[in-house]
């Protein structure tokens, strides 16, 4: 029997077979779950591929954190296919390219504010718009981020979005730790996945992790950042939130 044994659990970000988000929704499958994909736009298309080469085929939703109306529905959505969420994977982060690659000092505000309410505001948009679908018993959300204690190169906007969204996650155990709700991050290392090609300079990454990480680190792996989220999603962290779980070979804890 699997961890996840009988869990029904919301996956989103799923866009490729290298996504972290993509071996979460099959680890978890493999330990029981029972999974469904969230998508949107452009995107759908190739999220209803790619779900295809799940263990299970797995069902898509249609949802943009952005988009209100596709929040409000959510719930009634995922009714269709489920009666209940035992856990929900937030795998979403955007900033538009003049948002990242040196250009921190002249960013537009309408750049941040995008790269602030895809990868940091929606968090708790989803964490809400999912509520009524947890039991009385709880869930556990799990959320993906880049230590966001330093400044990185070129990483500028999305760095100040995901320390937001580091945050986010200390106020959401907060506020939904009454319901039994738990909120948890993975801070995973740098994977070439699709968000990482849109960051300026992503090799600059692949180097320091190179020299300074304890245990060998691959950037072309993301099982074991998947791993750590399957675990969180389970019933092994029963009181664990509000925490940030580093799955980056240990590099956030050695000095430079």
């Amino acid at each position: 029997m699997g961890i996840l044994q009988g869990k029904n659990i919301l996956v989103t970000g799923v866009l490729t077979e290298a996504s972290i988000a993509f071996h979460i929704a099959r680890i978890a499958q493999e330990e029981g779950a029972n999974v469904l994909l969230t998508s949107f736009g452009r995107a759908l298309s190739i999220t209803n591929r790619i779900a295809t080469r799940l263990p299970t085929p797995a069902s898509v939703i249609e949802l943009d954190v952005t988009n209100s109306d596709h929040l409000e529905r959510l719930a009634d959505l995922v009714k269709e296919y489920v009666g209940h969420l035992d856990g929900v994977v937030h795998s979403i982060g955007f900033a538009p390219e003049a948002a990242l690659g040196g250009n921190f000092l002249n960013t537009s505000w309408e750049d941040v504010a995008t790269a602030l309410h895809v990868s940091t505001f929606s968090y708790k948009s989803l964490a809400i718009a999912c509520k009524p679908l947890f039991k009385e018993e709880g869930a556990s959300i799990v959320g993906l981020t880049f230590d966001a204690t330093v400044a990185w190169p070129k990483y500028d906007w999305m760095g100040v979005a995901k320390a937001g969204l580091e945050s986010a996650n200390r106020y959401l155990a907060r506020d939904l730790g009454p319901s039994n709700i738990r909120c948890n991050l993975i801070a995973a290392g740098p994977i070439k996945t699709m968000a990482a090609k849109s960051i300026p300079g992503f090799q600059d990454f692949e180097e320091v992790w190179n020299s300074r990480a304890p245990l060998l680190w691959d950037v072309s792996d993301p099982v074991p950042a998947a791993q750590g989220a399957v675990a969180l999603l389970s019933d092994f962290f029963p009181k664990t939130t509000g925490e940030i779980i580093h799955v980056d070979g240990g590099v956030h804890a050695i000095g430079g």
